[in-house]
């Protein structure tokens, strides 16, 4: 719930949970099919981050309120370009409206690459129709450096930290009116109990972390070197760093809603008052 009645309003809004690939059906109704996308609300100013299948869902309802209401600011964080957490973004309807200026931020890309030269091209033949040239809305690509603090509006500060993650991925952690939320999806964790003191001091803490829980600590061993975390780790990390509020993220796609209960139920016991994000669920600090 949100500090006192006093405070800004502040929340995160989850509109894709899964990770890797989108996996909709009859048995990922609970917690959802469409891959990564959160929206953070800062007062008045939206941010968003990650594009992944969720993103399209989102863009009709910012695109509903741009009809109503006229042009607003939106600012848009990858955590990485990996496509699982890109592929919405063509389907993005604020980049199709005219009279906007959405920015599209990444940091920790590879090498000689960019923001603007990845999306063009994975939209390009024969993979994609159309280019980005399509796009009807002055879009801004903005390239950083994880480790970097930004500043996208007044009043908001957010805080990157590299991840361990093939090719790289970024993580954040928002602060506004005096709370913060932390995002931390794709991570793997280091073998033998090593903590990352990086991730750790990102998050220490924060109200509220998202935290890359892919795997059980059974099926881990299969998948070292694939770049995600457990939900056991996400325990061990939120104890470690102080977090009030943790919530497991970034689903493996053949969990079903049976699994993902399971999984809540555990994590009740190991960790009380701890979340197992939804499709459309709403978290306040």
């Amino acid at each position: 719930m949100a500090r006192d009645g006093n405070g800004q309003d502040f929340f995160v809004k989850f509109w894709g949970t899964r990770g890797s690939i989108a996996c909709s059906g009859p048995d990922t109704i609970r917690y959802g099919g469409n891959t990564s996308c959160l929206e953070v609300m800062c007062g008045k100013r939206r941010l968003v981050f990650d594009g992944g299948t969720g993103l399209r869902k989102l863009g009709r309802v910012i695109a509903q309120e741009i009809f109503q209401n006229g042009p607003q600011e939106i600012d848009l964080f990858l955590t990485h370009t990996h496509l699982d957490h890109i592929i919405g973004l063509p389907f993005f309807v604020p980049f199709h409206l005219p009279g906007n200026n959405p920015r599209l931020w990444a940091g920790n890309l590879l090498p000689d690459r960019t923001l603007r030269g990845t999306l063009s091209e994975m939209m390009q033949a024969p993979l994609f129709p159309v280019p980005p040239e399509t796009f009807r809305a002055k879009v801004e690509f903005r390239d950083f450096e994880c480790g970097d603090t930004l500043h996208p509006a007044d009043g908001i500060t957010l805080r990157t930290a590299p991840l361990n993650h093939p090719n790289g991925a970024c993580g954040y952690r928002i602060e506004f009116d005096g709370r913060s939320i932390c995002y931390i999806t794709d991570t793997e964790h280091y073998p033998d109990g090593k903590r990352d003191q990086t991730l750790i001091d990102l998050v220490r803490d924060t109200d509220i972390m998202i935290y890359d829980a892919t795997y059980t600590e059974e099926e881990y061993p299969r998948f070292v070197g694939f770049g995600h975390s457990t939900w056991q780790e996400a325990v061990r990390v939120a104890d470690e760093a102080g977090v009030k509020t943790l919530v497991l993220f970034h689903h493996e796609p053949t969990h079903d809603d049976e699994f993902m209960d399971d999984i809540a139920e555990q994590l009740e016991d190991a960790r009380p008052g701890s979340h197992v994000a939804r499709e459309g669920m709403i978290l306040k600090p």
